[in-house]
């Protein structure tokens, strides 16, 4: 396997004097590569956020604009089996609803490889795969749903169980006169809606992850029902990791229960994925490039940012 140091030389020997080196082809011929290797449908979806922290999220994360990339990279494809190799902040858990009943209307198996990260909403969709496949190095997130709050002190991200849980503090501590002027400049934030758009959206997470897990996942196995409610109940709950960033290793997961295949066990599958992963993240580092969404014949829809302040 070429390293990220040995794939970077491989594209500074592409590049020609005053052109940058072509990160397209590099990139495109180790996912062709694994694609001879596994025989199946391979698709790339991929976000840059790592390495363009000043990229809107929009740009990066799952969003509705991604139903229309798959589209795209899946148009001529006549495999039934797909490896989606996944990488992402997360996102629209509405978008990832979107994603998953398209691909599962095109494809009867589907393997997810995460070569380093799926977080969040990004989880959801590997909860609706057949089987994951992971490395000592890969994780995925919690699925406890976030939101955007406007605060004193700016924009924040704020759990949805948090915002429930705070409130029902609240109702008891405020029964004493002398606690409640503390809490009114934060209770004050509660839109008339949020309690009930934050149940909704706790209620919408676990339900998908649990239907999707039971569906394939855990399709065949006795007693899927209540090993993907115990699963789904697990990745909602946000008093279980304490924090929406918290990296879950494949250890973790394979203890739970879910269908993880460890990366290791096939040398060139390892080789091949990873190989890919280092040659996309050179593009986002050296390109425009956020959000890559790719498939193995070359067929591309990539998402570009440039700052206008730098």
């Amino acid at each position: 396997m070429p390293t990220w140091s040995e794939i970077l030389g491989e594209l500074g020997g592409t590049a020609t004097e005053n052109q940058l080196p072509d990160f397209d082809r590099v990139r495109r011929k180790y996912l062709h590569a694994l694609h001879l290797h596994t025989g199946r449908q391979t698709i790339l979806y991929t976000s840059g956020w790592l390495q363009k922290e000043d990229a809107p999220a929009a740009r990066t994360s799952i969003y509705e604009e991604d139903i229309h990339a798959l589209m795209e990279v899946t148009y001529g494809m006549s495999g039934h089996e797909l490896d989606l190799i996944l990488h992402s902040p997360g996102g629209s858990v509405e978008a990832a609803e979107s994603i998953v009943s398209y691909l599962r209307s095109r494809f009867s198996h589907i393997r997810v490889i995460i070569p380093h990260l799926a977080m969040s909403a990004a989880t959801m969709i590997a909860c609706a795969a057949d089987e994951v496949v992971m490395g000592k190095h890969s994780f995925l997130g919690p699925t406890d749903p976030q939101f955007l709050l406007s605060t004193p002190l700016g924009i924040r991200s704020v759990p949805a169980q948090a915002i429930l849980d705070q409130f029902e503090k609240a109702k008891r501590e405020c029964t004493d006169p002398a606690k409640l002027s503390a809490w009114l400049p934060m209770l004050t934030q509660y839109g008339p809606d949020l309690l009930e758009r934050s149940e909704m959206a706790l209620k919408l997470s676990k339900t998908l992850v649990k239907q999707w897990l039971k569906a394939y996942m855990f399709g065949s196995a006795d007693g899927a029902e209540a090993q993907a409610e115990s699963v789904s109940n697990w990745l909602t709950s946000h008093q279980n990791f304490n924090s929406h960033g918290r990296h879950l290793p494949r250890a973790e997961l394979i203890e739970k229960g879910m269908r993880i295949v460890q990366l290791e066990e096939d040398q060139a599958l390892q080789d091949k994925s990873l190989s890919v992963f280092h040659a996309t993240n050179h593009t986002f580092a050296g390109t425009p490039a956020v959000k890559i969404v790719e498939n193995h014949q070359g067929k591309a829809f990539i998402k570009r940012f440039v700052n206008p302040k730098q």
